[in-house]
């Protein structure tokens, strides 16, 4: 008896010295939500270079993971902080010591 079924195809071997299917194919990196992954917020230059400058620092969380990303969004916060302190320092005189802008006696 013939166990062979007609017109059924056998698949092709694999000679020696040929990778075969599975060898061509370069497994997927699993998938991380930790990675870092640029976010792609367009940033607006504010005319202000010093601000410009922290906005800028921005950029940096997007080449760390996310629990790198307090350690810039912290130091982005103090130069902005420090950007708008120096905004209120205008120079010349003092305020007279009664003004309310003079500051505790």
């Amino acid at each position: 008896m013939n166990d062979s079924v007609p017109g059924a195809e056998l698949p092709e071997a694999v000679t020696a010295g040929e990778p075969g299917p599975s060898a061509e194919a370069e497994p997927e990196p699993a998938y991380d939500p930790a990675a870092p992954a640029p976010l792609n917020v367009p940033r607006v230059p504010s005319g202000n270079a010093d601000v410009d400058a922290q906005l800028g620092r921005l950029a940096d969380a997007d080449h760390l993971a996310t629990d790198g990303h307090v350690e810039v969004y912290e130091d982005v916060h103090r130069g902005l902080r420090d950007a708008l302190t120096a905004l209120d320092v205008r120079p010349g005189a003092p305020a007279p010591a009664g003004h309310p802008t003079a500051g505790p006696r």
